[in-house]
């Protein structure tokens, strides 16, 4: 059985940094795509970052392009989101998920991802 296990989510100030960690059992993650997706109060669930089964793409939303960073330890079986020069908008709920597809490049869609984690809650105030 597929389980996803997000941590490190946290308060903090805005322009800090912060890494996500999404430890993975199950599956390897490196057979897997995965994906970092993120939901604000009174807002729907976003697309945040993917990574393909392969490690060779990475897929990220505009919003986030050269301050977020997703990477996988395949040794350790987790995935990770560092994030740096945080905003408040960048307050939500984070969701890892993973995609048993072996396609070319990350998803994107919340619909094609098959297994989710319970959510870390990262807070950026100003």
């Amino acid at each position: 059985q597929v389980q996803l296990v997000e941590s490190g989510g946290t308060l903090v100030q805005t322009g800090g940094s912060l890494r996500l960690s999404c430890a993975a059992s199950g599956h390897t993650v490196s057979a897997y795509g995965m994906g970092w997706f993120r939901q604000a109060p009174g807002k729907e669930r976003e697309f945040v970052a993917a990574v393909s089964w392969s490690g060779a793409s990475t897929l990220y939303t505009d919003s986030v392009k050269g301050r977020f960073a997703i990477s996988r330890d395949i040794a350790k079986n987790t995935v990770y989101l560092q994030m740096s020069s945080l905003k408040p908008e960048d307050t939500a709920v984070y969701y890892c998920a993973a995609d048993k597809r072996r396609t070319f490049l990350p998803a994107r869609g919340q619909n094609e991802y098959d297994y989710w984690g319970q959510g870390t809650q990262v807070t950026v105030s100003s």
